[in-house]
């Protein structure tokens, strides 16, 4: 059976651009596009031409470029009151633009016809016809999106679908209706445009915010009632608490419904293309995301690991790599041993080589969790953690002493000194350096202390890190965790270290930092002179 295409209209660059901290450059826009052509997307809204300088460069860089599958969409609103549409500044900005489609939105809603725009229900469907038109008239593709039509249909469902079918008369190509507030329930979608279906012969699109956090499922209702067209945001983004999530919505249609979104080979592109916009947003990535988060496929309790390794539709609904995601399994003190050969088969160790040691390891990882420590985000600790139980185990280096001085001078400026002492062998180092701050500092000092012996370590550099105070009721005195994001050209990891001395969970977490580092340049050397020799 041929699946039902249903077309999606993005709207990251101009609705999910008026979501607090969401900013792109022209520039960033026009990367942005083609990811979505890219990815089989129809039509791609790229902002308000003549609204602000940013989105007329944005439309004035679109003229040079080719998309292959989207069209590029310009969006504003129907004619000032007042106006005739040939004399609108709006619209003629939109004819302007050059784009094949627009979309302009117009009112639906009594109360703002009445109290905003001030003008007569007649008036306002005169001006909705009228623009309508006009675009039509300049061989646009005209997308009308019906502001408020579910709060103004509830208010007056007779004058709601005159708005719709004044559009309609006009020549407009797709009516969409339109969750402006985000406040209509599932139930009340379905039986609205069950309802419109009935009195309309035009293609219906849905467009729904999610301040009632039923954006997603409002929009699958919609299409269920007969929308044909759905309008959303890559992650959500959008104004107030976001707009429909295209991430959730394109496979909730594709891959659980007989639609057709996008072509099917693009679906494993899901994850990286979500990954892609909120870098160039600046906006760290909502592990928890479904589909596309880092915690959509993870796995953490036990009993769940177990059946997962049986069977992995015991608890994942798709398979991961269809969105190209994957399955990660978490250790902490949930862990069970089905978690701990997991990990430890990612990590290329073979357990049942080495008789009972899985169940040491799950009572270690017990007790250091319940200290404090965390190894869901400190992958590299865990790592080593296992290598040295199971394995024959030299330290690269060991400590002998440390000590960091922090003062600060009556001009106020703060100054870090560490002091430390390594032993790498049967050699001592003993170095200082200074830094912004007491972690700096140490991470300086080490650097000096091992880079006789280890120059290889110029590669390798703290990428984040982070302090969690376990204990909150004990002050100063509490118990904190350190967490250390470490990376080398491209390749990061994670290490943890716990105390109730923020400098020693700091030492604890930078020396598994360094000794991860060491171990894999060592590793990588080793295989190097395995395949010579072979």
């Amino acid at each position: 059976m041929t699946a039902t295409n249903i077309q999606i209209f993005d709207t990251t660059l101009r609705d999910g651009t008026q979501g607090e901290k969401i900013s792109f450059s022209a520039e960033d826009k026009i990367r942005v596009a083609h990811k979505l052509d890219e990815f089989g997307f129809n039509y791609i809204e790229g902002g308000w031409p003549g609204s602000n300088p940013k989105d007329m460069e944005f439309f004035e860089l679109a003229k040079r470029h080719s998309f292959s599958n989207a069209k590029i969409v310009a969006f504003g609103s129907t004619c000032r009151a007042g106006n005739t549409a040939e004399e609108d500044a709006n619209l003629c900005a939109l004819v302007e633009a050059e784009t094949p489609a627009v979309s302009i939105f117009g009112k639906s809603w009594l109360l703002h016809v009445e109290k905003a725009l001030k003008i007569s229900a007649q008036d306002n469907l005169k001006i909705i016809s009228d623009s309508v038109a006009f675009l039509k008239s300049h061989g646009k593709e005209v997308i009308y999106d019906a502001e408020h039509f579910f709060d103004g249909y509830k208010d007056n469902p007779g004058y709601a679908l005159k708005t719709l079918k004044a559009a309609e008369d006009a020549g407009a190509d797709v009516l969409v209706m339109c969750d402006t507030n985000g406040g209509t329930l599932t139930h009340e979608i379905t039986q609205i445009v069950s309802e419109v279906r009935e009195h309309t012969n035009t293609k219906l699109g849905i467009h729904a915010h999610n301040d009632c956090e039923v954006a997603v499922a409002n929009s699958l209702a919609a299409v269920a009632a007969g929308c044909e067209h759905v309008q959303g945001t890559i992650n959500g983004y959008g104004e107030r608490c976001g707009n429909a999530n295209l991430c959730s919505v394109v496979p909730n249609l594709q891959l659980k419904q007989s639609y057709s979104c996008i072509p099917d080979e693009k679906m494993e592109q899901l994850s990286s293309l979500s990954h892609f916009v909120s870098e160039l947003a600046n906006v760290s990535p909502d592990i928890r995301q479904p589909y596309v988060g880092r915690s959509a496929f993870a796995h953490k309790g036990g009993v769940h690991v177990s059946a997962v390794m049986k069977n992995e539709q015991t608890y994942e609904h798709v398979v991961p790599e269809k969105v190209g995601n994957r399955r990660r399994v978490l250790v902490s003190d949930l862990s069970g041993k089905s978690n701990v050969y997991y990990k430890t088969d990612e990590l290329g160790i073979q357990l049942d080589e080495h008789g009972d040691d899985a169940p040491q390891i799950v009572q270690k990882l017990k007790e250091l969790e319940n200290e404090g420590y965390q190894f869901e985000a400190a992958e590299a600790s865990f790592e080593l953690l296992v290598k040295k139980m199971t394995q024959p185990w030299e330290e690269y280096f060991s400590l002998e002493g440390l000590r960091v001085i922090v003062e600060k001078n009556v001009s106020g400026e703060a100054r870090s000194e560490a002091t430390i002492r390594l032993k790498v062998g049967d050699q001592i180092e003993h170095c200082a350096a200074e830094g912004s701050g007491p972690v700096h500092a140490l991470d300086g000092a080490m650097r000096k202390a091992l880079h006789k012996f280890f120059p290889e370590i110029v590669d390798m550099h703290l990428q984040d890190y982070k302090v969690r105070v376990l204990n909150e009721k004990d002050g100063t005195g509490a118990r904190v965790r350190v967490l250390i994001d470490s990376n080398e050209n491209g390749d990061s990891w994670g290490t943890v270290g716990v105390s109730e001395n923020i400098i020693e969970a700091s030492w604890q977490a930078l020396s598994d930092s360094f000794s991860y580092f060491l171990m894999k340049q060592n590793e990588e050397l080793l295989d190097t002179s395995t395949n010579k020799a072979s």
